[in-house]
């Protein structure tokens, strides 16, 4: 079932009122802060300012005082629209050189201001009707932000907030922040020995350790074995490319401030890759195709290069080299139902397969009233906006209706995921191409021997592999389950003497295709199954004499704990159950 997507919400207004009272509280503790942007964003808000001196913890603690004060006083919000000439002089007379910059970007004959009390701020709005109105608050953090997220620019402070509708929620919202600091991929990747990023071979770029090496191994062997079942070719394509190519698909005119510099090879400039999807194109070209080759289904796990400026940088979730789980469909008009139908079904199946359950579902489409701000004919956009509607209501699937957000190129189906914290994350993405197509002319002989343009569908199932990756650590919290687990079980010798029977135990499990760990060291028993537990192994096997004489190991699980005796073989075909059903 569809619903239109709505701007803005109460709890939007609410939050961006309380920016405007927590500036309020900046400028009259520390006089001379100089007010830029200030927010509601999705679990709070924010206020970036240029201070006199550095926020400390203690300045939050007062400033939350008296913002306290301020929501006491029950102070109206009151708006003003003025000339932008008159706005200019108003903020001159403040030093607003911040507010300054907004205003020359800011379109139309007049501004709007809004006020409570003393304290007046440039303005779109939308705010509640009182200082009192915005709820149950609290200062998070403080960090450092570049204005307008350039790096060469000034560096202010931003300060973080939230505030929600009572104060129940304000406090199962920070329980739940707290279980994030807990769950965040970064300190876990660390915990556990899953990568790293090196300041010496540069941030952004992410470095996967053994055991991310075999996290990612076996959700790419899982991602290639459906891929090939559902009738997809696998591709390998370059990391650069002459400049040329990008120039003729529009990346260079399009995405140069996301590419790195071109290099010089033998007198030729190249560029690294930011996408995939003109390799894909040259090899759909490599011959003459018909209708009857059609579909043809191409997929790669493809590293591609972005600049992403480091003050966005995240860990794994915002980095600067990913693989993209690419693919791209070739198809004529009259195929595109039944390849939208498969590709959304394949979508939720692997998300499915990864233990997601909860989606939000957006089927963007362009703007009836802007037509010309987008590529490609009506019939074509016609097509791919029923097409992805009719897929989504036929299966049953609650979706927004975005009007007006489809890129330029075409309308598509986002699918973001929902984690255990209730968190939301971008996964697949299914998108109609009318840009590339017609700018590198891919076609296809029909049935009367004439060309014809091909329809290209870009699909992605995962999204990034570094993105995905990050997302599973946070909502298992490091626990992955056995089939993802990059030690699925660890053999513990009670004492030395047990060593050599650990590793015999491990070697027949290894054997059958398990991944299993011995604990060599001269620890007690006690502490290796908390060094195991710690490392979120699945099972622990203890081994000791009784074990040895019977041919057996004393299983322990993860969560379950004490499971008792089991011989070898036994336990190998359990786990292999264990794994064969992703569970």
């Amino acid at each position: 079932m569809a619903s239109d997507k709505k701007p803005h919400d109460n709890l939007d207004a609410m939050r961006h009122s309380a920016s405007h009272v927590m500036a309020d509280a900046v400028v009259r503790l520390m006089p001379g802060t100089k007010l830029a942007i200030g927010p509601a964003i999705e679990d709070g808000f924010y206020y970036d300012f240029e201070a006199p001196r550095t926020f400390t913890e203690d300045d939050l603690a007062a400033i939350e005082n008296e913002m306290a004060e301020i929501v006491k006083a029950d102070i109206p919000f009151e708006r003003r629209e003025v000339p932008k000439a008159e706005a200019r002089r108003i903020l001159q007379e403040r030093g607003e050189s911040y507010k300054l910059e907004l205003l020359d970007d800011i379109e139309g004959d007049n501004v709007s201001f809004y006020r409570h009390g003393d304290f007046e701020d440039m303005c779109a709005g939308p705010h509640v009707e009182s200082t009192c109105k915005i709820g149950a608050f609290k200062l998070l953090s403080v960090a450092g932000a570049y204005w307008r997220g350039d790096e060469k620019r000034q560096m202010l402070q931003r300060i973080y907030g939230t505030t929600f509708p009572d104060r129940k929620q304000l406090k199962q919202h920070l329980a739940l922040i707290e279980e994030a600091k807990k769950r965040d991929h970064r300190r876990l990747g660390k915990d556990l020995d899953l990568f790293s990023i090196d300041d010496e071979v540069g941030p952004g770029l992410v470095i996967l350790h053994p055991h991310g090496a075999t996290v990612r191994a076996v959700i790419e062997d899982f991602w290639r074995s459906e891929h090939q079942k559902r009738g997809y070719q696998l591709i390998f394509t370059p990391h650069i490319a002459r400049v040329g190519l990008w120039e003729k698909s529009g990346h260079l005119s399009h995405f140069s401030d996301m590419m790195y510099s071109p290099m010089d090879v033998d007198g030729q400039m190249y560029m690294i890759k930011p996408m995939n999807c003109p390799f894909h194109i040259k090899i759909f070209k490599s011959q003459l195709r018909s209708y009857r080759d059609l579909p043809i289904r191409l997929c790669e796990l493809g590293t591609v290069y972005r600049y992403e400026r480091s003050g966005v940088l995240h860990g794994m979730l915002r980095v600067r080299g990913f693989t993209q789980d690419d693919a791209h469909i070739f198809c004529t008009p009259e195929q595109v139902k039944d390849e939208i139908f498969g590709v959304l079904d394949f979508a939720l199946f692997m998300m499915k397969s990864f233990g997601y359950s909860e989606f939000h579902i957006e089927q963007t489409a362009r703007d009836p009233e802007n037509k010309d701000k987008y590529l490609g004919g009506d019939s074509g956009w016609e097509l791919g906006e029923s097409v992805l509607r009719q897929a989504l209501d036929e299966r049953g699937i609650d979706y927004v209706h975005a009007e007006g957000e489809a890129k330029f190129y075409g309308p598509s189906i986002d699918i973001k995921v929902k984690d255990a914290l209730g968190r939301y994350w971008q996964g697949p993405t299914i998108q109609f191409d009318f840009n590339l197509p017609e700018r590198l002319d891919v076609n296809y002989i029909g049935p009367d021997g004439a060309e014809h343009p091909v329809i290209m569908i870009h699909r992605t199932v995962l999204g990034s592999m570094e993105r995905f990756i990050a997302g599973l650590i946070e909502d298992t919290g490091g626990a992955l389950p056995v089939w993802l687990a990059p030690v699925q079980g660890v053999v513990i010798p009670i004492t030395d003497d047990h060593l050599e029977y650990a590793e015999s135990v491990a070697g027949r499990l290894r054997e059958r295709g398990l991944r299993v760990d011995v604990d060599r060291r001269s620890e007690k028993m006690g502490w290796k199954i908390r060094q195991a537990t710690t490392q979120k192994v699945p099972y622990m096997l203890i081994v000791g004499d009784k074990e040895r004489e019977a041919g057996q190991v004393a299983v322990r699980a993860r969560t379950e704990g004490d499971q008792g005796p089991a011989g070898v073989e036994e336990f190998a075909e359990r786990l292999l159950g264990e794994v064969a059903a992703r569970g």
